[in-house]
């Protein structure tokens, strides 16, 4: 197995005092971070001046949730597998994060969760009643202890942020996040970490007591209510959803899996080649097959062979086919004429539209997968540029 490709993000809203600070010990430790601004009232850039930083803006306040979708966005994109979040405001230690990485490299599927030592006596009273109330909710929904439920220092693998489907955009993404995760059968690890308070009158916060509670209160009471419901479980395979409705989305995920144009485009033309053909009820494994034996991206072959799903490329074959044996088309009454043969008459015909089908993908297939590969190419070429500018 690979090791982890980890992007160290740092999502900031009104918290200019201590952000270069946090984003230079994190430098010092590992060379990828991101910051994103989610919309601070000065925008952040030039605090960061002569830093190797990646800085994505938001132009208005989104919420901490919508700041780690972009954060999400940006490790896809450079082919990052590992997410390590961490707050903006001093409050952790980026010294700690080889510690994230070295529990990724034994656990690169768990969550990881920093688990403050709340021991402190400078600790809020605030922020121990909000952990344990938070963890108590969390223990309700899933059966899990989560530790430090409402911790900002974790590392999440890409792909289950990618599985899951968090409402919540606030700073609650981070709670709903662990609890979908958990319902999927995604484990949590454990790391005991430090905190460090600042005095009081130095504190930033943007919780409001009566909005952002309401909007807990109706988190909790959703959460708690769908775990009761069965949950489907999540798998590396999640994060790559392929449809034909969706070609560029679909197109952009199988390049981060797996490469380049070309392969995705021979991918195609294997899919739609083999999908042509009458393999009956066999097309799916003979696919899977093949694709393997070439090295080719499966799911991009198995999708793509949905192009040639009943009734038109079937017909379309048949047709081609009984022109080739006959030199004339296959006439609605010839298909009618079926209604009034007895069984074995009908099975024979049956045989004879299978030869036809037979014959007929033998052209009309290669032709299909020469055009669908062509368009994959064109279009992950496309995906690629526009990923790049």
């Amino acid at each position: 197995m690979l090791p982890p490709r980890v992007l160290v993000t740092v999502p900031v809203f009104n918290h200019p005092q201590r952000l270069r600070e946090v984003v230079e010990g994190c430098l010092a430790v590992h060379p990828d971070v991101l910051v994103v601004d989610d919309g601070s009232d000065e925008p952040v850039a030039p605090l960061l001046t002569g830093l190797p930083v990646e800085l994505v803006r938001h132009p208005c306040n989104r919420g901490k949730g919508e700041a780690i979708a972009t954060a999400i966005g940006e490790a896809t994109r450079r082919g990052f597998t590992h997410l390590i979040t961490i707050d903006a405001d001093g409050q952790h230690d980026p010294k700690e994060i080889p510690r994230f990485v070295d529990t990724l490299l034994r656990c690169p599927d768990r969550i990881v969760i920093g688990v403050r030592d709340m021991s402190d006596p400078r600790v809020p009273a605030l922020s121990r009643f909000g952990r344990g109330f938070g963890n108590f909710w969390v223990l309700v929904q899933t059966g899990h202890h989560p530790g430090d439920i409402q911790s900002g220092y974790r590392a999440y693998p890409v792909w289950v942020l990618r599985a899951i489907r968090v409402r919540q955009r606030g700073y609650a993404f981070e709670v709903e996040a662990v609890v979908r995760s958990l319902w999927g059968g995604v484990e949590i690890e454990r790391l005991p970490i430090g905190v460090s308070y600042p005095p009081p009158d130095k504190r930033i916060s943007h919780f409001d007591m009566l909005r952002d509670n309401a909007r807990l209160t109706a988190m909790n009471t959703r959460l708690t209510l769908g775990s009761v419901l069965p949950h489907r479980k999540l798998s590396p395979g999640e994060a790559t959803r392929v449809s034909l409705l969706h070609p560029v989305r679909s197109v952009r995920a199988l390049m981060e899996q797996d490469g380049t144009p070309g392969k995705l485009a021979l991918a195609a033309g294997v899919g739609v080649f083999l999908g042509s053909l009458p393999l009956l009820w066999m097309h799916t494994l003979t696919i899977l097959l093949i694709a393997a034996m070439l090295r080719v991206n499966r799911l991009a072959a198995v999708a793509a062979s949905h192009v040639c799903m009943p009734p038109l490329v079937p017909a379309v074959c048949i047709e081609v086919g009984y022109v080739l044996r006959h030199g004339e088309l296959l006439s609605w009454e010839n298909v009618r004429e079926v209604g009034q043969m007895t069984l074995a008459q009908a099975g024979r015909a049956g045989l004879h539209r299978l030869v036809d089908w037979t014959i007929g993908s033998l052209l009309v297939g290669p032709l299909l997968a020469v055009v669908a590969a062509a368009g994959v190419y064109v279009l992950a070429v496309c995906v690629r540029r526009l990923g790049r500018a």
